[in-house]
């Protein structure tokens, strides 16, 4: 594809994003970009709206495979961007998974006229910002004919500058896992409130005693985060709330931390239950494992990236960012990079808008890594 091609593309997909299990018009779009690449040497599959390609090499001695994922978030877009604007209202591609898919098609494009001579396995992955759709795609075997030795897979980083790629031997992205929390009392009159169990009360001694798990129950020398990001509770202000809910996410750099940190929310549970006189129930929604990058390829592939005069790389921190690749890579050796795409707005930001001068370099340096690493 040109570089003109590739723009046009990931603008397709900006304008239709959707939401994990629900991406229809971004699987057709794919289906569609594919049809007039595909070779007699390809194989095509569907998993519920995921896309798997595979490509059966000339003289094969492994299969390697590149996942990207394909979903979008739901937020409303305040990008700026006029020509292309997401045409799903209350929907949005503010985690570049439009740029993911993109760059994928640029290689699978340049692999439809120049034949590789191993295996090559692309995975259109859905639902990866919820409920995740890593785990059951290979708890459903979807993978197991054409099971990969390697598995590969970049991810965009707003802070870093276009032509950059970073990342780091073990651990990559944090251990992660969603929190809702649903508190039921008594509701009454304001004038009244000894007949009845605040919830909105309840909910404020809880959420000010979550603060402190990190502080005082995680090892200082690990990482480990509980953020709350939505409180609901009470109709009236004049009415005492019977009800309210809790939602946040919990990160760690360790399943030990992550344990812990659930330990002490249910203890702390039991706690307002006892205070409070109200019932408290817990649900953890998605859980996604550590990216845990393999040790050999992860130092092979920064030595490769170094050497390769289209980027330029710099060595990763731990983040706690999450990322369902990691269930692949419990399976699979593999690694996932950082690809900078510069922009002042972080992911999962309404304002995000990534320079697109970032996908043909991604799509270059894939095609290099991946024709080097089929030489060895």
């Amino acid at each position: 594809m040109t570089a003109e091609e590739l723009l046009d593309l990931r603008r397709q997909f900006h304008r239709i994003p959707e939401i994990g299990f629900k991406e229809m018009k971004t699987q057709q779009l794919i289906l569609d970009v594919l049809e007039p690449l595909v070779q007699e040497n390809w194989d095509i599959k569907l998993w519920r709206t995921g896309v798997l390609v595979f490509i059966k090499g000339s003289d094969p001695s492994q299969t390697l495979a590149y996942r990207t994922d394909i979903d979008g978030l739901p937020i409303e877009e305040r990008s700026g961007i006029e020509d292309f604007v997401s045409e799903h209202k209350g929907m949005m591609h503010a985690c570049g998974h439009d740029f993911h898919m993109t760059i994928a098609l640029g290689v699978l494009s340049h692999l439809s006229k120049h034949r590789p001579t191993d295996h090559v396995l692309f995975v259109f992955q859905p639902a990866e910002e919820g409920p995740g759709g890593a785990k059951p795609m290979l708890e459903e075997g979807v993978l197991k004919e054409w099971w990969p030795d390697q598995i590969v897979a970049l991810h965009i980083a707003p802070e870093l500058p276009v032509g950059t790629v970073s990342t780091r031997e073990g651990l990559l992205f944090a251990n992660t896992s969603e929190l809702f929390i649903d508190l039921k009392g008594k509701g009454g009159h304001a004038a009244y409130p000894h007949t009845a169990r605040d919830m909105v009360v309840a909910a404020s001694h809880f959420v000010t005693q979550l603060q402190t798990i990190v502080a005082r129950n995680v090892n200082p020398l690990d990482s480990g985060v509980v953020t709350i990001g939505v409180i609901k509770g009470g109709t009236k202000q004049n009415i005492i709330a019977e009800s309210a809910r809790v939602e946040g996410t919990i990160r760690s750099l360790s399943i030990e931390s992550m344990t812990e940190i659930k330990r002490r929310i249910e203890a702390m549970a039991k706690g307002i239950e006892a205070s409070f006189e109200c019932e408290l129930t817990i649900d953890y929604g998605s859980n996604y494992c550590q990216v845990n990058n393999h040790s050999e390829l992860t130092q092979e592939y920064m030595a490769f990236a170094e050497r390769d005069p289209d980027v330029t790389f710099v060595e990763a921190p731990a983040a706690m960012t999450g990322e369902d690749f990691g269930y692949f890579l419990e399976q699979i050796p593999g690694f996932m990079f950082w690809l900078g795409v510069d922009s002042p707005y972080g992911l999962h930001d309404a304002r995000l808008n990534p320079d697109e001068a970032a996908i043909e370099k991604a799509v270059t340096h894939l095609i290099s890594y991946f024709t080097w690493k089929m030489k060895k």
